[in-house]
């Protein structure tokens, strides 16, 4: 069985989770935390970063958006891509922009930690503004959507990317005004959260013990 190296509230990971899930393949969770002291995530991943997938054989696969294109590739039913190229790339949009997010929101939580004295507020407000251009962009395509789905009115990448970082941003930036902002985007949210393996991946807080930054 393989095994996918996660930190708990990872919308990275998350995505990778449900795209196994929905293709029906078993796997052992693993929960880590990269920059513990005693993590593993460098024996996989030479830039020790999660989630990483480790295969039967041992091979590893890093990086969501690699894992998600090696599970296309390897096992493409149910597909989770849109089968025409304009909807492909349309879709690996909304999961560059996602990703972005995250990114942004991962700089800015950590540099939240620092002492106060050490943060810079130009820093964190930069990465404010990618999230609220972001979110801005998701709500707009969001209300251009034909039905439940983002693309094509059928589950793919595109709708695992936007739950995910709004999963993970709900508990981290808890006091963002962004549901009550843009409720279509809150709506379609909450419709993809009530899917089984949506559900079932629901992010929760995880505690960072060690300095990081």
């Amino acid at each position: 069985m393989w095994t996918l190296i996660s930190a708990s509230p990872s919308p990275y990971a998350r995505k990778v989770r449900i795209a196994l899930a929905e293709k029906g393949i078993p796997f052992t969770l693993q929960t880590e935390v990269p920059w513990d002291g005693a993590t593993v995530t460098p024996q996989y991943n030479p830039l020790e970063k999660l989630p990483v997938l480790i295969l039967d054989d041992g091979e590893c696969v890093y990086e969501s958006h690699y894992i998600l294109e090696w599970l296309e590739a390897k096992h493409p039913e149910p597909a989770l891509l849109p089968s025409d190229v304009d909807g492909r790339l349309f879709a690996k949009k909304v999961e560059v922009v996602c990703d972005g997010m995250c990114d942004a929101m991962v700089i800015a939580f950590f540099e939240r930690m620092r002492e106060p004295e050490k943060q810079s507020e130009p820093w964190k407000a930069r990465q404010m503004r990618k999230v609220e251009g972001g979110l801005r962009q998701l709500s707009t395509w969001v209300d251009q959507r034909q039905g439940q789905y983002l693309v094509d009115d059928r589950l793919t990448i595109a709708d695992l990317a936007i739950a995910a970082f709004l999963g993970w941003f709900a508990i981290r930036w808890s006091e963002h005004g962004w549901q009550t902002q843009y409720p279509a985007l809150k709506q379609y949210w909450e419709g993809l959260e009530a899917l089984p393996h949506f559900k079932e991946t629901r992010p929760s807080p995880q505690t960072i013990k060690d300095q990081v930054v």
